[in-house]
């Protein structure tokens, strides 16, 4: 699940931006901005890996855009919400576009209130929150896979599962196909008649160009080429595809109707989008419920209040899923049959702490110890992942080392046994998903910690500074041509980064209030290539350069 979009989805062309907001907002001198570490923070010597660069380049001396300039920020803003483009706040989260986009501009409204201390930004953030809110599914009237209709915002296809059902020449249901492969939407399930009861039974997934056949099979349980079991038995295969048989008492009989059927993404919530989404939200209650002039004024109070009810309520939605672990830990686990790619598995560390930050702030604003011990306990389940090497970096997984995920499982032979429903099997015993996280999502996870640490939850002062380290050694670089970018994973790793991953670079500035050079090199990102960002993601970066810029 991407936090990022491709380049050329991202940014807006001068030309076309120009028209929108008028020549004259964007002709801005950048200033120079010097570095400053964080207090006691000691020099690092420099690596191949390390801080490429320190200084502005002549380009962003030269710059159209200061990056620190609120006027930057406001005309970015506004041509984001002019295009029309994902992520707008009056659209549904169907495509993630609410969690990966509009969170983010929530986010970065707060951020420029921080650095501005005008409520400009906090009547910004009102407007777009209620258009968020209204889009929930309590509020449209939608429900999910289950049939729930809940407080919260329910996404489809790239993400969940694509189911198809099968029905005999009358119109009886037979067999549910189902896809675990991402763009489900664009899978179908063939089915050509054979000799007698046999037929062949084949799954596209048009997105990716795969097809998986299966051959000469029937629909008695008895028989080695019983559907269900040959396709069972076929996993892994490139669609990820399962079948059940839907029959109340499964027997030989008729195959399902010739014909072509396309699998329907079903709707989930997913507890990282109620995390990306609900998290501004908490964060603008605790802002006004614990600043007394802005509690006082009853448009921004009721606000608060409002806020941090649907937060509360969001969150809740996602209590099945909570996991109370050893020594003082917990995390998200996706329930076994629910229609993601990896149901009955522990969630990525990123998807976990997302809604980890949402319990941090309603901590701040209410007397229910729940949000602050479950805080406490992800922080544990973080910090127990956190690899600092030599050097004093932190490295971690993008899944959990507890989770089966990252050493990988077999099929149990029997499907009422296996780990996943729509994922029998994954890698193999010891040889699971071990990549190191990259830089978009471990972003999340180091706003966490920060937040965590500001709020006296598990972390320390080392531990900032080994996630700074992570940035200014593991990740900054420059490209052959000398332009500031990153590597794609925190242990550098990865190879350079796509657009996807260090165009997040910004994100990264919480941690550097414990190295400037954190500032320094993601503000050298968007200077170097005069980014315009037209995606909610690079509003908060704007956001967040103009913010440590005006570190008091």
């Amino acid at each position: 699940m991407s936090s990022g979009q491709p380049m050329s989805s991202w940014q807006l062309g001068r030309r076309s931006f120009l028209r929108r907001c008028g020549t004259s907002a964007m002709v801005l001198g950048a200033a120079g901005v010097g570095v400053v570490g964080g207090a006691g923070v000691p020099a690092l010597t420099p690596t191949r890996r390390a801080l490429a660069a320190t200084t502005l380049s002549a380009q962003a001396e030269q710059s159209a855009y200061d990056y620190t300039a609120r006027e930057t920020y406001d005309s970015f803003d506004r041509a984001f919400h002019e295009s029309g483009s994902a992520g707008q706040p009056d659209q549904p989260n169907e495509a993630g576009g609410l969690a990966w986009g509009q969170s983010y501009v929530l986010a970065s409204f707060l951020r420029m209130y921080d650095a501005y201390r005008d409520t400009y930004y906090l009547d910004r953030f009102v407007h777009n929150a209620d258009l968020v809110l209204a889009n929930r599914d309590s509020e449209r009237g939608v429900t999910d896979y289950a049939g729930r209709c809940r407080p919260a915002w329910r996404a489809m296809n790239p993400y969940t599962v694509g189911i198809a059902r099968l029905v005999d020449a009358g119109g009886a249901p037979l067999l549910e196909v189902r896809s675990a492969l991402a763009y489900a939407d664009r899978a179908t399930a063939s089915v050509r008649a054979g000799e007698g009861e046999r037929f062949t039974l084949a799954v596209t997934n048009t997105q990716y160009a795969r097809t998986d056949t299966f051959a000469d099979v029937t629909m008695d349980p008895a028989s080695p080429d019983y559907v269900v079991t040959r396709v069972y038995d076929a996993y892994p295969t490139g669609t990820m595809a399962t079948v059940r048989d839907l029959r109340p008492a499964p027997a030989a009989g008729d195959p399902p109707a010739p014909g072509d059927t396309a699998l329907a993404s079903v709707p989930v919530v997913f507890a990282v989008h109620t995390g990306m989404i609900s998290h501004p939200l908490a964060w603008f209650a605790a802002t006004v419920l614990t600043e007394p002039r802005l509690r006082r004024d009853p448009r921004y109070g009721r606000k608060a209040e409002e806020y941090a009810a649907a937060a509360r309520d969001a969150a809740a939605v996602h209590d099945e899923e909570w996991r109370d672990g050893p020594d003082g830990t917990g995390w998200f686990q996706w329930p076994k049959g629910m229609p993601v790619p990896y149901d009955g598995n522990i969630q990525p560390i990123n998807q976990s702490v997302a809604l980890g930050r949402t319990y941090l702030a309603l901590a701040e604003v209410s007397r229910d110890r729940t949000y602050r011990d479950r805080a406490g306990r992800l922080a544990r389940m973080f910090a127990a992942q956190l690899e600092v090497d030599s050097a004093g970096a932190a490295g971690w997984h993008y899944w959990p080392t507890t989770s089966r995920m990252y050493d990988g499982y077999a099929k149990t032979g029997n499907p009422a046994t296996d780990v996943s429903a729509y994922t029998p099997a994954y890698g193999s015993a010891g040889r699971g998903a071990q990549q190191y996280e990259d830089v978009s999502h471990g972003a999340i996870e180091v706003d966490f910690a920060v937040r965590a640490f500001r709020s006296g939850v598990v972390f320390r002062g080392a531990d900032m500074a080994a996630f700074a380290a992570t940035y200014t050694r593991n990740l900054a670089t420059t490209t052959p041509e000398g332009i500031a970018t990153t590597y794609t994973r925190v242990d550098g790793g990865g190879g350079l980064a796509a657009s996807g991953q260090y165009l997040q670079a910004p994100r990264w500035m919480a941690v550097a209030w414990w190295d400037g050079r954190v500032f320094t090199h993601t503000r050298a990102i968007y200077d170097d290539r005069q980014v315009q960002p037209g995606f909610g993601s690079g509003l908060l970066c704007v956001a967040n350069l103009n913010w440590y810029a005006r570190r008091g």
